[in-house]
C-alpha cells in the first residue's frame, strides 16, 4: 500500500473519536476509534484537556493497530490529514497558549441572555451553542477571563492549531463561531462592526482565519505529529486541510453540498442540513451556516436525540443479563429498532420527551427525559419504541415544517446518516414521515463525518483547477455510489402528526418537569 496515496479524516464527536483512512479511490481501508462522554460539571457541559488528548491519541494508535493487521505496515505517513469535530462551544486561549477556560460544548444552554441580545443587535439569528454567544455571555457575566482572550476557536480548531501551528478553520466550521457572508467566504463585515459598536472587541484579532475547502491549511509540524502520535512513528510535513464541524463533513459524506440537497445527521443530537438558493426570515429554531465550500444552508439543529434510546436500550440489557441471556447491542438495537415498525403511527397514546439537555428549539435551558401515556393508552413494546424513535425526531420536525412552509424551501434529495440510521429502513421511514418526503442513505453513511472529512482532504490533494466540490464529490467519488431510499406512507406522515400535536400540548409538562426534578 502506498501510504502517500491515501487520506485521513478524523472527527471528535460527541461520543466517539472516529479515524477513517481512505485510498486513492475514496474507498475506507483502515479505521480507529475511542469512546468518550461529556461530563456535567459545576453546571457546564465540557470534556478535559487531558480527555482530549488522550482520547486523540488513542484513537489514532487504533487506527495504526489497524492498519498494520490489514496491510502489514507501520503508519507513518499519509497524503493528508483533516481534522473535524462537534460543532460550535468555547475554547479561550491566552497569548501563551494557555486555555482560560473550561470547554464549553454545543451542548450548554447558559447562553440564553447573550444569544437573544445578539440575534436582535445583528438581525440574525444567533443560537445559544455558537461561539459568538458564549463569548459574549462570559462578557456579561464579567468572568475574569475575558480581558486576557487572545484567540477564541472551537475543539476543530484547537486541535487544528496543535497539529499545524495556525488559527485558521474552515468557513462551515467558522459558520458556526461568527455569521459569514456567503459571497466572500468569510465574517459578515456589517455584522463584525456592529458587535464592535456593541462590546468594543473587534472580533478579527481572536477569531481564526477563515479558509475554504481545497484550501491548503499548514503542514504537520514536528511538535503536532508527536501530540497525534506519541510513539514516533508519524512523520511531520503532511498537509492539512482547513478543519470543518461535523455538520459540514456529513453532508459531504452524504454527497449534500450542492443547493436543493440536504442530509440529516441524527446521534447524540439530530440536525438537518439543507443548502438554499435564497435568504430566509429570522428565525429561532434555524441557523444559518455554510457547507465547507461556503455555500448557505439553513440549518435545524437539535440538542437531544438518541441519548434517551440509548439509555432504554441499556436497561433492556441489564434485564436479558439478569436472565443470563447474552445479547450483543447491535442484536438489541436491531430488534427494538424492528418492534417499533408495528406499532401504531401515532404510538398509541404514549409520549416521550428525550430532553437529556436543554433544547433550543422549544425553549427550554434545561431537559428531563419523561416517558408518559395514557391510562387507556397501548402500551406494547412496539408502541413503547416507535415513541421514542419520534420523539428523537419530534423538534427536528418543528424546525422543518418552519423550512418547507414559511419559508418555502426546496428539497430535492435528503440523506440520512448516523446511528439512528444503522438498522435498515426504520430510521429511514420515520424521517420521512417526518418530512413527507423520501429518505434515503448510502452504503458509506455509517463512516459519517470523519468519512466526509477524509473526502475534502482527498478534495485538497486532488482537485482540477477550477473544478468545484459539488462536482469533485458528484463525478469522482459518487458517481457509481449505492444508496438506498424509502418513503414513508400516508398512515405513517399523518401518525406523526398526530403525535407532534401531543407533543406540542404536552411540552408544559417538560418544562415544569425542569422546575420539579
Amino acid at each position: 500500500m502506498d501510504l502517500k496515496k491515501t487520506a485521513l479524516g478524523i472527527e471528535l464527536g460527541s461520543t466517539r473519536i472516529k479515524a477513517v483512512l481512505i485510498d486513492e479511490k475514496h474507498l475506507p481501508i483502515a479505521q480507529g476509534d475511542f469512546e468518550w462522554e461529556n461530563r456535567l460539571e459545576n453546571g457546564i457541559w465540557t470534556y478535559s484537556s487531558e480527555l482530549i488528548e488522550t482520547g486523540l491519541q488513542t484513537c489514532f494508535a487504533n487506527l495504526k493497530a489497524d492498519v498494520k493487521e490489514k496491510f502489514g505496515v507501520t503508519l507513518d505517513e499519509v497524503g493528508g490529514i483533516g481534522i473535524s469535530a462537534m460543532m460550535h462551544g468555547y475554547l479561550p486561549f491566552d497569548k501563551d497558549g494557555k486555555q482560560l477556560a473550561e470547554f464549553r460544548t454545543w451542548r450548554n444552554t447558559i447562553t440564553g441572555q447573550a444569544a437573544d441580545k445578539l440575534t436582535e443587535v445583528l438581525g440574525f439569528n444567533i443560537p445559544q451553542r455558537w461561539s459568538i454567544a458564549h463569548y459574549y455571555q462570559a462578557i456579561l457575566n464579567n468572568e475574569s477571563h475575558v480581558g486576557d482572550i487572545d484567540y477564541l476557536t472551537t475543539l476543530a480548531g484547537f486541535i487544528h492549531w496543535r497539529l499545524t501551528g495556525l488559527k485558521v478553520m474552515g468557513v462551515g466550521e467558522a459558520s458556526g463561531m461568527f455569521p459569514i457572508d456567503s459571497d466572500k467566504c468569510d465574517y459578515n463585515e456589517t455584522m463584525l462592526a456592529k458587535f464592535k459598536n456593541l462590546t468594543g472587541v473587534d472580533l478579527r484579532t481572536i477569531l481564526p482565519k477563515v479558509l475554504v475547502a481545497g484550501d491548503n491549511a499548514g503542514t504537520l509540524t514536528e511538535e503536532g505529529a508527536r501530540f497525534l502520535d506519541p510513539s514516533g512513528d508519524l512523520k511531520a510535513g503532511i498537509p492539512i486541510a482547513p478543519c470543518e464541524g461535523d455538520a459540514g463533513t456529513g453532508m459531504v459524506a452524504t454527497n449534500s453540498v450542492r443547493v436543493y440537497t440536504g442530509n440529516v445527521s441524527a446521534g447524540t443530537s439530530d440536525f438537518a442540513m439543507i443548502v438554499v438558493d435564497h435568504d430566509l426570515g429570522v428565525h429561532k429554531q434555524i441557523d444559518m451556516v455554510t457547507t465547507p465550500a461556503g455555500a448557505p444552508v439553513a440549518m435545524v439543529h437539535c440538542n437531544n436525540c438518541t441519548s434517551d434510546i440509548n439509555a432504554w436500550v441499556n436497561l433492556f440489557k441489564e434485564f436479558t443479563t439478569l436472565f443470563g441471556v447474552d445479547i450483543s447491542k447491535n442484536d438489541m438495537y436491531t430488534k427494538l429498532f424492528q418492534a417499533a415498525l408495528d406499532g401504531d403511527p401515532d404510538c398509541g397514546g404514549l409520549l416521550s420527551f428525550n430532553y437529556f439537555s436543554g433544547e433550543g428549539v422549544t425553549d427550554l435551558d434545561e431537559g428531563r427525559p419523561i416517558f408518559a401515556r395514557t391510562p387507556d393508552g397501548n402500551f406494547s413494546l412496539a408502541n413503547f419504541m416507535r415513541t421514542h424513535l419520534l420523539s428523537a425526531l419530534a423538534t427536528l420536525k418543528i424546525g422543518m415544517d418552519i423550512l418547507q412552509g414559511a419559508e418555502n424551501v426546496r428539497i430535492d434529495k435528503l440523506y440520512g446518516h448516523g446511528g439512528f440510521f444503522k438498522t435498515p429502513e426504520v430510521g429511514q421511514i420515520m424521517l420521512s414521515a417526518a418530512v413527507s418526503a423520501p429518505v434515503s442513505v448510502m452504503e458509506t453513511a455509517g463512516e459519517g463525518g470523519p468519512y466526509g472529512m477524509a473526502l475534502l482532504v482527498s478534495y485538497m490533494l486532488q482537485k482540477e483547477d477550477g473544478e468545484s466540490l459539488p462536482d469533485f464529490l458528484d463525478n469522482k467519488v459518487f458517481a457509481n455510489a449505492k444508496s438506498f431510499s424509502v418513503m414513508a406512507s400516508d398512515a405513517d406522515i399523518e401518525g406523526f402528526e398526530k403525535f407532534l400535536a401531543k407533543y406540542k400540548a404536552a411540552l408544559p409538562m417538560e418544562k415544569m418537569a425542569t422546575e420539579v426534578l
